[in-house]
């Protein structure tokens, strides 16, 4: 699947936002702390996303009904869904100067109600291709690694099920994804409320990655 790069000026995938708070001093100390293990940007990178994916359960397999969104959040808390976990590995790998952005997918679980779900995408030094990868959080049935070349995702679009891969490389979270956070009162009520498919968005004809 060819990515599409929202918008042209790389350094818009490098910035702090209210999500992507990477000024805040626990995503900073968090950062600095991986750094000092792994400095350089690849094996940051990697060490980032390992941490995110393995240390920071997906609220859906902890239980968990609280909601952050904010990267700072859900450092604090070790929690949060897909998406949520997307904006805290986004603000890890910025603040150290690795271009990052947000994507998605259109999936659906044994065939039921389809949900949107948050993957990031990273553009490192001497490379000439963004690479998509899904810190969701490994389980049964869930190998997702760090993989810059062949993508190991969560899981595969199935076009039999209408699932999508939508292309485009947002600088920011989506904004429908992001109103759903910030208006949910808690895990229920934001599934009741979650997306189900971006507007305006572009699909991989069908259903390709």
């Amino acid at each position: 699947m060819e990515l599409i790069q929202q918008n042209p000026d790389i350094s818009a995938y490098l910035v702090a936002d209210e999500a992507v708070d990477h000024v805040h001093p626990l995503v900073r100390e968090t950062a600095d702390r991986l750094w000092m293990e792994h400095p350089d940007a690849y094996s940051y990178a990697e060490a980032a996303y390992a941490f995110v994916r393995d240390t920071i359960p997906h609220s859906a397999d902890s239980g968990d009904s609280r909601v952050p969104w904010r990267a700072s959040e859900v450092l604090a808390t070790r929690n949060g869904i897909c998406v949520s976990k997307s904006h805290a590995l986004a603000a890890l790998l910025r603040v150290r100067g690795i271009p990052t952005a947000f994507c998605y997918q259109r999936l659906t679980e044994d065939g039921a109600d389809p949900m949107v779900h948050g993957l990031v995408a990273v553009l490192l030094p001497g490379r000439s291709r963004w690479s998509r990868l899904d810190p969701r959080g490994n389980k049964p049935g869930v190998d997702a690694r760090f993989s810059l070349d062949e993508e190991r995702l969560a899981w595969p679009v199935r076009a039999e099920f209408s699932e999508v891969d939508y292309p485009v490389l947002y600088d920011g979270p989506h904004p429908v994804v992001l109103h759903a956070l910030q208006a949910a009162a808690d895990r229920p009520h934001l599934w009741a409320i979650f997306p189900t498919a971006l507007p305006n968005a572009l699909p991989t004809p069908n259903g390709g990655s």
